[in-house]
């Protein structure tokens, strides 16, 4: 029920991020739908583990928004993955082809005064029709890059806490990380570069893999499994999208992890989307 919980104030934020807030200064707005395809690499797919669950390709639809005000900013977005898939008595043990998922994440920044510093949080929770859920948390501060040739760049740090079905919730160290967006024209099209990127450190034994084994008592010891390996992990995707309309944008993604998303190896993958912006 608390994921349920979860999910609906996102959705609800989402749906609020275009609308206008009462005695605030909006300086800008966007929101679109996206059909997008991820191709995990076969190497990828070679290392990811059986307890981790194993890669597979899969279809998703996203609903993104966003928007900056004289206070701050705000973004979200809900993913459905393997959105005609999925049922009641999927088993985690099947093709992970199979599984329905759904992912979401919102994120809020407020300004610090008169400078470019804000508070910083965002919320991600996942889960899939075989009764797995994630939900991670950020509470930290992020600063405001912009520049006059169209790059822009916003960095952060954060406290970082995990609350899993499997081992229950508590601190897993911390996060450090960015979004970052250059416009940019060639041969008189508008094309953009983003790339989002976290690096989690110092995270928690709970969270690195598990004990198989009585006397097993944590990292290195018999019967120790790692599901996300090391103490620092990597996430993130570097997209190039070309702005074919001012309603349709179409983009290829390079996807990649490290000790992450149930895998204790690199992980690559590429995206192919298309979005239709409102």
């Amino acid at each position: 029920m608390k994921n349920v919980k979860t999910l609906t104030l996102i959705a609800a934020a989402v749906a609020a991020m275009t609308t206008g807030t009462v005695q605030a200064e909006q300086y800008y707005g966007f929101a679109n739908v996206s059909v997008n395809y991820l191709d995990w690499s076969g190497g990828t797919v070679d290392r990811s583990t059986a307890e981790g669950g194993q890669k597979a390709d899969f279809v998703y639809l996203e609903v993104e928004g966003g928007a900056g005000y004289d206070w701050g900013d705000v973004y979200g977005f809900i993913d459905f993955e393997n959105p005609t898939k999925g049922d009641w008595g999927y088993d985690a043990g099947e093709d992970a082809a199979e599984a329905f998922r759904i992912a979401a994440k919102g994120s809020v920044a407020v300004n610090i005064g008169e400078t470019n510093w804000n508070y910083y949080g965002h919320l991600y929770s996942i889960s899939d029709s075989s009764g797995f859920y994630e939900q991670n948390i950020v509470l930290g501060v992020s600063y405001d890059i912009n520049t006059d040739f169209g790059l822009w760049v916003k960095p952060f740090l954060g406290a970082h806490y995990v609350h899993n079905n499997f081992i229950g919730a508590g601190f897993n160290g911390g996060m450090a990380g960015w979004v970052l967006g250059y416009n940019f024209k060639l041969g008189g099209q508008d094309f953009m570069i983003t790339n989002w990127n976290e690096i989690e450190f110092a995270r928690a034994d709970e969270y690195r893999g598990f004990c198989t084994a009585d006397t097993c008592a944590g990292p290195g010891d018999a019967g120790w499994v790692e599901t996300n390996g090391d103490s620092t992990g990597l996430n993130g995707a570097v997209a190039l999208w070309w702005n074919a309309t001012s309603k349709f944008t179409l983009g290829l993604q390079y996807r990649y992890a490290d000790n992450k998303l149930g895998t204790p190896a690199y992980q690559n993958a590429a995206i192919f989307s298309a979005k239709y912006n409102f």
